[in-house]
């Protein structure tokens, strides 16, 4: 049961346990934390990911931030092999994130007073900004991790509620 397998090989090459170190997490309320582990089980319950030059998973991925600018993926195998660490700089993303949460509060906005066409068309183009995130995702890994589509979608929206901040 992994998504895009075909994409990323062997149905041994997936994540088995997600950790996000919670020293480099913002101060968040109750709700965010909530929406992060909804994001770490949805990702953890159907994901496609390879480590380039790795022969099998399960992988074990440990997320850090690092001075608010770089995520890390900290990968090991399940058996504890390292697998290597990998980071991306997360500016590219800024504007992403933000259109993407302004287009979540329009979105949230619009269900109490929208018709069901401009709710459906908000919501397109919500996905398509998601659908732009997880491409960003999957480009910035390219060189060192393979991940399928739908892994990058979860990820994505991991990163999303990973810069949350209370209101």
């Amino acid at each position: 049961m992994r998504d895009d397998e075909n994409i990323v090989g062997d149905a041994e090459h997936f994540i088995s346990e997600l950790h996000i170190d919670s020293e480099s997490l913002p101060i968040t309320s109750i709700e965010m934390q909530h929406e992060r582990r909804v994001a770490i089980f949805d990702l953890l319950e159907d994901n496609a990911f390879r480590v380039e030059d790795s022969d099998s998973g399960p992988y074990v991925v440990r997320l850090s931030l690092k001075d608010g600018q770089r995520l890390i993926f900290d990968v090991t195998r399940s058996n504890g092999a390292d697998r290597g660490q990998f980071q991306i700089s997360l500016v590219p993303f800024r504007r992403i994130i933000k259109d993407y949460f302004m287009i979540c509060e329009n979105y949230h906005n619009a269900i109490r007073t929208a018709t069901s066409a401009q709710i459906e068309a908000i919501d397109m183009g919500r996905r398509g900004l998601h659908n732009e995130g997880s491409r960003l995702l999957s480009d910035s890994l390219r060189n060192q991790v393979e991940m399928g589509f739908n892994t990058s979608r979860r990820f994505f929206t991991l990163i999303c509620s990973l810069h949350r901040r209370p209101k």
